[in-house]
């Protein structure tokens, strides 16, 4: 389902002359149907780097990053919205969302995206939502208003709300309480269950003991000449 092979990544400094900075080289990883591989490293490795260029956020110097068969770095921006509309999910760390839309339709969107009816997209959306414990008494608020814990937990229903085939999670039980760490660690051996490929960064070592089948080391990864 995620098939990376020989990848690389440069930064240019253009504000430091235009140098080039060679940050990943060669890299190489397959996650299948089902599995969740754990992005383990030193904070700077590059494992969040890795995680924007399999998302289309960052540009890949080189290689290939396949999804269901669609290469990424190849791939034109409406095939890459078009696969995050339907095959790829990502939750990260931080919640971004336009300002006074009501936390229900936050969490409904992709659903209605794909064209769902607003009723279903809706009662599955709360359904989501009363299980992440966000009392019902905010779901018509923004949830830009909310703790850093409640958004991250409105993120984490948006991204689980679509049973995407492949999905990205960066930190997800960050700052969590254990009730709730419980709940969003369900949802993962849920997706897992129905054959969703996920790598994730995972720095709670419980967490990622639970849910991770294996791990890649992204040290493996950096340029000789860097390291």
């Amino acid at each position: 389902m995620i098939e990376i092979s020989g990848l690389s990544k440069t930064f240019t400094l253009h504000n430091q002359g235009s140098a080039v900075i060679r940050v990943m080289a060669d890299a190489n990883l397959t996650v299948a149907p089902g599995e969740c591989v754990g992005l383990v490293g030193a904070s700077g490795a590059g494992k969040s780097t890795l995680m924007r260029m399999v998302y289309g956020n960052y540009l890949a110097a080189g290689g290939s990053i396949r999804i269901d068969g669609t290469d990424i770095t190849r791939a034109t921006p409406r095939e890459i919205i078009a696969l995050r509309r339907e095959t790829l999910g990502y939750v990260s760390q931080f919640l971004r969302v336009v300002p006074r839309v009501p936390t229900l339709d936050v969490v409904a969107e992709p659903l209605l995206t794909l064209g769902h009816p607003v009723a279903e997209a809706r009662a599955r959306a709360a359904a989501l939502l009363q299980q992440l414990n966000i009392p019902e008494r905010l779901w018509s608020l923004s949830p830009t208003t909310f703790s850093g814990g409640e958004q991250q937990r409105v993120n984490i229903a948006r991204g689980f709300i679509h049973p995407y085939p492949a999905l990205l999670l960066d930190e997800p039980t960050a700052s969590l309480d254990a009730a709730n760490r419980e709940v969003v660690l369900s949802l993962i051996e849920a997706a897992k269950a129905r054959g969703a490929a996920i790598l994730g960064i995972f720095h709670d070592e419980g967490a990622r003991a639970r849910v991770c089948d294996r791990f890649v080391d992204v040290a493996a990864f950096t340029p000789k000449a860097a390291a």
